[in-house]
């Protein structure tokens, strides 16, 4: 028996009967009452630029608190602050479509805020609102970032000052613990491959 023999008999085979949930799911399997469809990824990806649209639900900043809290995901003091603040600006019904730049499309000395923003303005995209940060952290599981081959999506919007230094929004993913966290915004500062950077290409409200 050859070697890839073995590992189908011993793992795949294995690994596919307990998916469809043993031998009755196999069983309904065989005699076509089980279909079985290939799940539609909810982005596209081209030229290093994740690509898809959300849209607002008219969420106010404590309403995201509450949601998140509720839902397990951890929120650093400065995200929580700003989404009391008076930059959180929620809308309801507002599609976004928002394009993220991957860490990937920069060499490593490249790959720092303002390049970034500059290659974002060739691309006529646009700063998003805080409220993008929220909209995405709840349409994307971990797993669902990181197969895009991100860890971690800064939303690009106006940033704020807090504490003292400026800060932007961002979704964290890399730990197994969901995230909504800040970032550093200043303009040399660099970053890890494994980031991704939300702009907006154009928005339209339904």
């Amino acid at each position: 028996m050859s070697k890839y023999n073995m590992y189908v008999e011993d793992v795949s085979v294995e690994a596919v009967f307990n998916k469809l949930g043993g031998i009755d799911g196999a069983r309904r399997f065989l005699r076509g009452e089980l279909v079985l469809s290939v799940p539609v990824r909810s982005w596209t990806a081209e030229n290093g630029i994740s690509r898809f649209s959300v849209t607002s639900d008219g969420a106010t900043g404590p309403e995201w608190i509450n949601w998140f809290d509720t839902n397990d995901y951890q929120l650093d003091d400065d995200a929580k602050t700003l989404l009391v603040s008076d930059k959180f600006r929620p809308t309801n019904g507002v599609t976004y479509q928002v394009c993220v730049l991957k860490g990937e499309r920069y060499e490593d000395q490249k790959r720092i805020t303002k390049e970034i923003c500059a290659d974002a303005q060739q691309l006529k995209l646009s700063e998003p609102p805080l409220e993008l940060a929220c909209l995405i952290r709840k349409m994307f599981t971990n797993e669902r970032v990181q197969e895009m081959g991100l860890c971690w999506i800064v939303i690009m919007h106006k940033a704020v000052k807090l504490s003292g230094a400026l800060r932007l929004l961002g979704v964290a993913c890399c730990d197994g613990v969901g995230r909504l966290r800040t970032y550093y915004a200043y303009p040399a500062d660099d970053w890890n491959c494994e980031f991704g950077f939300a702009f907006l290409a154009s928005q339209v409200s339904s």
